[in-house]
């Protein structure tokens, strides 16, 4: 009979961790930024079908870096919650906060007792009727959960891409200059003193959740995804 090796726990975690990290470091970054328009969720996406973004609720958006099946699953069931919820109690009482608690619990839960953990990172954005009640949450793959302010960035460079947009954030953005921001981010530099060339629209995908829906649109659903031609409207 053979006998089993052992691993401490704090090896086992750590190669777990380091695992689920260089999976999401492969993919491509998402930027979250909060702005006075609302909040944008701009990704570097190819694909037109397998979406890095997505709505939840009337107010809630949706962000993930990662593996697209493992995401998308977790997705799937926050829009399951919220509808629930919604529909048991009161569409006020769908909040991000409570989307991420779950979401948290699941990671935590698939990193300390599953074989393999999520090689995922998530955003969750909520946008409120001011800027300062705007609530961005981001969510590492053991469960982690952050209250970010301003802007969440995730994925592929991440480090590099925060600090181009820390450096041109400011509260008085609007939609069109926070995508360009994100965009700026997003656009990997040239060697030497060759100019970058920005990505084309094709290759981004962005959304928005729009502070004065109500208003503007007249429906509760904040979030707004933006085709081809207006991304490249907005880049122009």
């Amino acid at each position: 009979m053979t006998q089993q090796f052992y691993v401490s726990p704090e090896q086992l975690m750590k190669d777990r961790a380091d695992f689920a990290r260089k999976g999401i470091a492969r993919g491509r970054s998402v930027v979250v930024i909060s702005c006075a328009d609302g909040i944008a969720l701009v990704a570097e996406n190819p694909s037109p079908s397998l979406h890095k973004v997505g709505e939840i609720y009337d107010k809630i958006a949706f962000a993930a870096v990662g593996k697209y099946n493992e995401f998308e699953s977790l997705r799937q069931a926050g829009v399951r919650y919220a509808d629930v919820r919604g529909y048991s109690y009161d569409r006020e009482d769908v909040t991000a906060r409570g989307l991420a608690s779950v979401y948290a619990q699941s990671l935590g839960a698939v990193f300390t007792a599953e074989q393999k953990p999520f090689e995922v990172e998530l955003a969750v954005a909520e946008v409120g009727p001011t800027q300062a009640e705007d609530h961005l949450y981001r969510l590492t793959f053991d469960g982690s959960i952050a209250d970010e302010h301003s802007f969440v960035v995730m994925g592929g460079q991440a480090e590099k891409v925060s600090a181009v947009i820390d450096a041109g954030w400011q509260a008085s953005l609007g939609f069109a200059d926070a995508v360009r921001l994100a965009v700026k981010g997003l656009t990997p530099a040239q060697e030497g003193d060759q100019p970058s060339t920005p990505l084309p629209s094709s290759a981004l995908e962005v959304a928005v959740l729009d502070r004065l829906s109500d208003s503007s649109r007249g429906t509760r659903r904040a979030f707004r995804r933006l085709s081809g031609a207006d991304i490249t409207a907005l880049l122009a």
